[in-house]
């Protein structure tokens, strides 16, 4: 399926529905159940859990998404979007990384996807437990931020290649086009920036020891945004990647040289050695900066992907009454059940 082409914006603004949020404390939130989406007649017959155990199939997609109480609306959205849009739904496999109350999630994935091929995965927050020290928002301090850091760890070995995707984005386009990028030589591949000033990433502590800055030595400064990834998880093991980026995380805890959450360790690690991915499949910065979360407009360009990152996520400020206008982009895949409409009153 194309990018939404302005018209479809425009005509999706116009009739966007808003509801007020009734979840309280504690709840998980009820969703409605997804249409089923079916593979069309083109699609490979192949599924996961047909292939011999470790092997590997490239016509099966395998996604890769944290599934939490405070962002579970927003999995949800992403879900469907990728479901909705996809050429072969039926081939596409999620992988779901959990910290806590895994039971009563699975039953969310279960009944709002009944037809969904997925595995829940038990991410163990004793793994990043001394390793997190506090950044500028309180969001990007959760342990399972950091769960991306242990997919190659946490997944089966037959999956070779994941993609990664944050909670706060919806796909407006084919995920089989992302998954099948060359990633050449690299471990990843993602969207990236190669005239970013990576002083406002890093303290003046990190910049004034020689020993810190070397490891940028020979590299270009190029930033990439660790929401949309994909990930060649057997170069990973083989280079230990999980391990260099836990060795940043304790200088972090240390020195204090970063203020961004998980971020800066893939940065440290990886920029200027990624596969460039077009901008179009991570249109990021929609969710304002970390501190205001203010309205964004969309880059230029064609769009795949749009992404909330940021303070300001689409559901709560729908919910508020005060959208910004691409929140109207996101409210589409939203399957959160309000009371207003499942009330026996």
């Amino acid at each position: 399926m194309l990018p939404l082409p302005p018209l479809a914006i425009v005509l999706i603004l116009s009739i966007a529905v808003h509801f007020p949020a009734t979840v309280t404390s504690g709840d998980l939130p009820s969703f409605s159940e997804a249409p089923a989406f079916r593979n069309g007649v083109e699609c490979p017959r192949t599924t996961w859990s047909s292939l011999p155990k470790g092997s590997y199939n490239p016509s099966i997609i395998h996604i890769a998404m944290t599934l939490d109480a405070t962002y579970l609306r927003g999995s949800i959205a992403g879900v469907l979007s990728v479901l909705q849009h996809a050429s072969c739904p039926e081939n596409i496999v999620f992988h779901f990384l959990a910290s806590h109350r895994r039971a009563e999630l699975r039953r969310i994935i279960v009944t709002t996807f009944p037809y969904l091929s997925f595995h829940l995965y038990h991410f163990d927050t004793n793994l990043v437990k001394g390793k997190i020290s506090s950044s500028i928002r309180r969001a990007l301090d959760q342990p399972l931020n950091y769960a991306r850091i242990y997919l190659a760890d946490l997944l089966p070995g037959g999956v070779r290649r994941i993609i990664y995707f944050d909670s706060d984005l919806i796909v407006v386009d084919d995920v089989a086009k992302l998954w099948e990028i060359n990633l050449g030589p690299h471990v990843l591949g993602a969207p990236e920036y190669c005239h970013a000033n990576f002083t406002n990433y890093f303290t003046a502590k990190f910049w004034s020891n020689p020993a810190f800055t070397t490891s940028f030595r020979g590299r270009k400064p190029c930033y990439f945004n660790t929401g949309v990834m994909v990930i060649d998880l057997w170069r990973w093991r083989e280079g230990k990647f999980t391990e260099k980026l836990e060795t940043w995380m304790r200088i972090q805890k240390r020195y204090r040289i970063y203020q961004l959450g998980s971020l800066p360790p893939f940065l440290l690690v990886f920029a200027g050695d990624v596969e460039g991915v077009e901008h179009r499949w991570n249109q990021h910065g929609l969710g304002g900066d970390n501190l205001e979360g203010l309205c964004r407009n969309l880059h230029p360009g064609p769009v795949s992907l749009l992404h909330w990152s940021g303070k300001g996520k689409p559901w709560l400020r729908l919910d508020s009454k005060r959208p910004c206008p691409l929140d109207s982009l996101w409210a589409p895949y939203d399957l959160f059940r309000h009371a207003s409409l499942i009330s026996d009153s």
